[in-house]
């Protein structure tokens, strides 16, 4: 498809999507919908009453009154209608993702067996069919039937269904890779799967309801800022009402000329008042950052771990993967006195051509790079017999043209040089301990029976790694990394990662007691993690970051999954759930900030005609009473579908400092939210004049 028919494509999707979303607002205006959101349910009662009026005025024949009130109720129901798209066209979205991924969720047959054996008998049945506990054999072009756990054989997995990525992934019994995923395509051998999933209840039936916002609960920030709604509401109320028999009393009692005030213009001035613009925003917004956080390939099984995401300040962070690249990578070569740097290089290189390591591949790669003209000379070993590397011997190397050249662990390479005859260069260990103790794994390089020197392997420490974890400082955030590594290792790696605490040699336990020492002292953490051994540590932290890969366990301890398996995406989540809460601050502050200005609008023209010293608040100079009353009203509605966008796409979110970010939503949603309006009202006035 060529880039102007997906952008038809694209454009044909989102005017279908607007379609369905403006039909379901109709759908939406009704008592028990309103009833959930206190703030519009008042514009909702304020509608209904208006709407009487209108009637009343055309029964007794008063054609301009009834033109007003006419057109004050048709903008007030516009308002509903605009807060009712803004909360369909979001969930909208939603349900155009989980119709994707119920195309995923296919019935397909299953091959139950008897026995959890690839060779045992088995029945074929319908995935529908399967319980939790029963064992299934899935071979090449078979769909996984139901989430579980691969109890044997490996096998390469197509997860694009899920994950959207066209790379296959491994899936192995009895490891930290051994969870599938139903709706997955084995691409080629077998595995032997227990299911653990019921009917109805896989991981993709759980994305589909997170999705479709069927499982959303009010966060407890969400339900505060409901509670602060609900209140400046309540007192917009009260003060609304007490006008009504103030202004009778000041025309009949108080001998002030003019008229009392009309229901109609209190309505206005209520609604105006109110914070309108964030309650019909409020669903939108807590809608579309479930939407970012899937479009970042995240599935989050509880609406209040998103929250929870931008309130975190302590991230623990597994090293391998997520700090370092996992594969220790050659770094550097020492060699002994009386040896070149060239000579360790090349016997490495030979001692390596054995070895399909990571690790070995990388001497190979550096040996060739530092010393190319010695790599080309040394034309390789086609004649020579290749030692690979074993777990029992821990060594690997090649014997060619009478030599015997090895390179393994220091202890291992000491043996083979004290059982070859020869001796322990001076020095060596020193060098040895040198290299373990700056946090990377030595390895000794011997031909016959002489030591020649180190090949120095690290943990390559990911590149703006310590950017990332200097942004998140500035943030308040405090980085901690999990690691298995000794305290020396570990050490070393966090200070180059720029981390500012480590946990060494961790195990469950010790990750657990961290996490609890932080929630005493207040603090709200992260985690990631894909084993088996996470999950207590996972189950415990605020938010629980797994892998898709990961096992069953862990991914059922934690409330979020990330589809792509990628260990630092945790940072981009803190970042998600961070623009979350300053888009609703934002647009909170817009809202309260806009009262100012129809303040100075609503205020003079309903009462002019009795305080005529009100006249001095007509600051905007607006033509008369009902045109500043009506230009209130119709900015009131309008700057809810002009912010939808804002609140869908989230306001840009920076790392900075909390007071930074403060003053920046001050400065631009506060005075700008009091600039919006008088312009916007003086506009609407002159052409409610012109026309």
């Amino acid at each position: 498809m060529n880039a102007k028919a997906a952008t038809a494509a694209r454009t044909f999707a989102w005017d279908r999507l607007a379609r369905e979303a403006l039909t379901d607002s109709f759908r939406k205006l009704n008592l028990r919908h309103q009833l959930r959101n206190p703030v519009m349910f008042v514009v909702y009662v304020g509608s209904w009453l208006v709407l009487a009026l209108f009637v009343r005025d055309l029964i007794i024949h008063k054609p301009a009154l009834a033109t007003f009130t006419g057109v004050v109720d048709a903008w007030l129901w516009l308002t509903l209608l605009f807060a009712s798209f803004s909360e369909s066209l979001a969930e909208g979205q939603g349900k155009a993702q989980a119709a994707s991924l119920r195309q995923a969720r296919q019935e397909v047959e299953a091959k139950r067996l008897k026995e959890p054996r690839p060779d045992s008998p088995f029945e074929k049945v319908t995935g529908m069919a399967l319980r939790t506990g029963d064992h299934v054999l899935v071979q090449a072009g078979d769909i996984i039937p139901s989430d579980g756990e691969a109890v044997v054989g490996i096998a390469s997995v197509d997860e694009s269904a899920i994950t959207g990525e066209s790379a296959p992934v491994i899936r192995e019994a009895a490891g930290d890779r051994s969870a599938v995923t139903g709706g997955t395509k084995v691409l080629s051998d077998w595995l032997v799967v227990r299911i653990t999933a019921q009917p109805g209840e896989t991981f993709l039936d759980r994305m589909i309801k997170m999705v479709e916002g069927a499982s959303r609960r009010k966060t407890p920030n969400e339900i505060a800022l409901s509670i602060l709604l609900v209140v400046l509401t309540l007192v917009f109320l009260v003060v609304t009402i007490t006008l009504f028999p103030f202004s009778w009393y000041s025309v009949h009692y108080a001998a002030h000329a003019g008229h009392v005030v009309g229901i109609t213009v209190l309505v206005a001035l209520l609604v105006c008042l109110i914070p309108t613009t964030i309650g019909a925003l409020l669903p939108a917004i807590g809608i579309a950052g479930i939407m970012r956080l899937l479009r970042a390939n995240v599935v989050a099984t509880s609406g209040r771990a998103i929250e929870a995401a931008g309130d975190v300040d302590v991230l623990f962070l597994d090293k391998t993967g997520t700090i370092t690249y996992g594969n220790r990578q050659a770094a550097a070569f020492h060699a002994v006195a009386g040896v070149t740097e060239a000579r360790l290089a090349m016997c490495a290189r030979r001692a390596s051509l054995a070895d399909a390591t990571p690790e070995g591949k990388s001497i190979v790669t550096l040996a060739g790079t530092r010393f190319p003209k010695e790599t080309v000379a040394s034309g390789d070993t086609e004649d020579g017999v290749l030692v690979p590397f074993s777990a029992d011997t821990r060594m690997s190397g090649v014997d060619v043209s009478g030599r015997r050249i090895r390179k393994g662990a220091p202890d291992a390479m000491r043996q083979w040089v004290a059982k070859e005859g020869g001796t322990w260069p001076e020095g060596l260990d020193r060098m040895v301990d040198k290299v373990a103790s700056g946090g990377a794994t030595p390895l000794v390089v011997c031909e016959d029976r002489e030591a020649l020197g180190v090949v120095e392997l690290k943990d390559i420490v990911k590149s703006r790694i310590r950017e990332r974890f200097a942004a998140l400082r500035t943030m308040g955030i405090r980085t901690v990394m999990v690691t298995g590594d000794n305290p020396l290792t570990a050490r070393a790696i966090a200070t180059e990662a720029g981390v500012d605490d480590f946990i060494a040699e961790a195990k469950p336990e010790a990750k657990l007691a961290r996490i609890q020492e932080y929630h005493k002292e207040g603090h709200m953490v992260a985690m990631t993690g894909d084993g088996t051994n996470d999950a207590p540590a996972l189950a415990q932290a605020d938010v629980a970051l797994c892998m898709a890969s990961g096992t069953q366990a862990a991914r059922e301890a934690a409330n979020m999954v990330d589809l792509d398996s990628n260990p630092t995406k945790l940072l981009e989540i803190v970042g998600i759930g961070k623009q979350l809460l300053i888009t609703r601050g934002s647009l909170t502050t817009f809202s309260v900030a806009n009262d100012i200005a129809k303040y100075f609008a609503i205020i003079p023209a309903a009462f002019v005609s009795t305080y005529p010293a009100l006249g001095a608040l007509n600051i905007m100079h607006l033509s008369s009473p009902r045109h500043a009353i009506l230009a209130a009203v119709i900015f009131n509605a309008v700057i809810i579908p002009l912010l939808i966008p804002l609140a869908l796409r989230g306001v840009r979110y920076r790392a900075a400092a909390a007071k930074d970010l403060l003053r920046r939503n001050i400065w631009i949603y506060g005075v700008g939210g009091i600039i919006a309006p008088f312009v916007g009202i003086k506009l609407i006035d002159m052409v409610l004049t012109w026309i």
